[in-house]
């Protein structure tokens, strides 16, 4: 009986194990089953956070490749058009070369064809006529040609040579006067920079006015105590300086004040041509010009040739001229005056159609001046044969001028050409008052003239502009076309 109850017992206590076992069993399954939902539920988030910054990062790709892509077909349209102007230069140049070699062809042509029928007609070739030719000059001329030798012979070239250079270095140590470099704008000095919000005016009235009147532009930063005036036409940019200096002394800044110190300064400036032109003749002691010649000559104090002063270059030339001449044996007052008048036509070539030098010969002659002193002034470019020594004299010492070291400045009178072509190519067009080019030749202010454009014949004429610039001109950059057509009334209350 006790060992069935001990059987019972055992049994009992194994059921009860086996049951906790499973109970154990059951609940570490279910506490794995929570860690692998929470290392699921992890995954998922950090997936999640792992897609969110993939899809960002994409688009953050997608727009810099998109950006990338527009540049380079910007890039790709800029190259097809410059490759696009190249090749129309070349077949241009292509044709003019085939014009050419065309034409040299039609002259080798004729040229043969004309020693063809000479010989033809002579009966004698080439060289037999040659040789006849020189046979006869020999025995006709035998003597001459001993005496002629012999002389040559007396003088060493090299000995000649060197005396000329020692003319000419002499000359030049002894007149190394300093040539003032003009440059493209004027700095004006104001007493404080509250004088800038003056000339700016109420919403920029007053600096669109005074820009307006003087043909400058008037730049005005934070640069303490100074204004700047730009214009790459010295007068223009003097008569500017004078205005705005006396505007800034009487305080009144307004448009009827501007238009009123502007029109005083033109007489001031004319003053000092006046002045100028009167300085160089008796600095030069020459008194036989036509004082209408005197003055024009004082608007080369204002004129700039590769950034060289034209009149003070003229006034060095005509020093240079009369050193030599005298060295020389040439007409010294002739010679002088031929160097100092050589340029004349630069004062005038911005109203006067023709080169300087046409400009130059029409104004002597029309003026009275001495027929000699034309002659020795007119061939200093080499468009005229030398017809005396005088006009050899004045070459030379043009020369001499122009090639000293720092003299001149090749850049300054190329940008100054440009900005003058681009001026006279919106002149061209019919109803246009006033033409301005500014900011160093970016932008081209055009005036009209109000009864005979219209508005929407100002935006008409602004393309016209833009397309003839484009056309006819090569420039970096862009150039802004800006047209203004502004209807002022005037009545006076009496």
């Amino acid at each position: 009986m006790n060992g069935i109850l001990n059987i019972l017992i055992l049994l009992v206590g194994v059921g009860v194990g086996f049951a906790m076992r499973m109970m154990y069993i059951q609940a570490k399954k279910k506490s794995l089953d929570l860690d692998i939902k929470k290392i699921e539920l992890d995954a998922r988030e950090q997936a999640q956070d792992i897609i969110a910054k993939a899809d960002e990062y994409a688009q953050e790709t997608r727009v810099e490749l998109k950006a990338k892509e527009d540049h380079l077909i910007k890039k790709e349209t800029i190259l097809d058009q410059r490759q696009t102007d190249i090749d129309k230069e070349r077949e241009k140049l292509q044709e003019q070369l085939s014009v050419s070699q065309e034409l040299k062809n039609s002259l080798s042509n004729e040229k043969e064809r004309l020693q063809t029928e000479i010989e033809r007609i002579a009966h004698l070739s080439r060289e037999d006529a040659r040789e006849e030719l020189l046979h006869i000059i020999e025995k006709n001329y035998e003597e001459d040609l001993i005496v002629r030798v012999r002389k040559m012979e007396q003088f060493n070239k090299e000995q000649l040579e060197e005396k000329a250079k020692e003319i000419l270095v002499d000359i030049m140590q002894r007149l190394a006067s300093s040539v003032a470099q003009e440059v493209t704008t004027t700095t004006v000095t104001i007493p404080n920079d509250e004088v800038k919000g003056k000339i700016i005016g109420k919403e920029g009235r007053n600096i669109r006015s005074f820009e307006r009147a003087a043909g400058v532009e008037v730049v005005i930063d934070d640069t303490p105590g100074s204004v700047v005036i730009s214009s790459f036409d010295p007068i223009r940019r003097q008569i500017a300086r004078v205005a705005l200096e006396n505007l800034i002394i009487d305080g009144r800044i307004q448009p009827a004040k501007i238009e009123e110190f502007i029109e005083s300064a033109k007489k001031d400036i004319q003053k000092i041509i006046k002045e100028k032109g009167e300085w160089a003749v008796h600095e030069l002691g020459i008194y036989n010009l036509d004082p209408r010649v005197i003055g024009i000559l004082g608007r080369l104090w204002f004129r700039t040739s590769y950034g060289q002063n034209v009149l003070q270059h003229s006034v060095e030339m005509a020093r240079l001229a009369s050193m030599l001449a005298e060295e020389v044996g040439g007409d010294v007052m002739i010679a002088k005056a031929g160097a100092l008048v050589h340029d004349i036509g630069k004062a005038l070539d911005h109203e006067i159609q023709g080169t300087h030098l046409e400009i130059g010969i029409r104004i002597l002659r029309k003026f009275g001046t001495d027929e000699r002193i034309i002659d020795a002034m007119k061939s200093h470019h080499g468009d005229y044969p030398h017809a005396s020594i005088e006009s050899v004299i004045v070459t030379t010492v043009d020369a001499l001028s122009g090639a000293r070291p720092g003299a001149r400045r090749d850049t300054l009178e190329n940008y100054l050409k440009r900005l003058q072509e681009l001026e006279e190519i919106a002149k061209r067009f019919s109803g246009v008052d006033k033409v301005y080019a500014l900011s160093a030749g970016r932008e081209i202010r055009i005036f009209v003239m109000p009864e005979e454009i219209t508005d929407i014949g100002a935006h008409d004429l602004a393309r016209e502009i833009a397309h003839t610039i484009e056309t006819e001109l090569r420039y970096p950059g862009e150039i802004k076309v800006n047209v203004i057509r502004e209807n002022r009334i005037i009545e006076y209350a009496r």
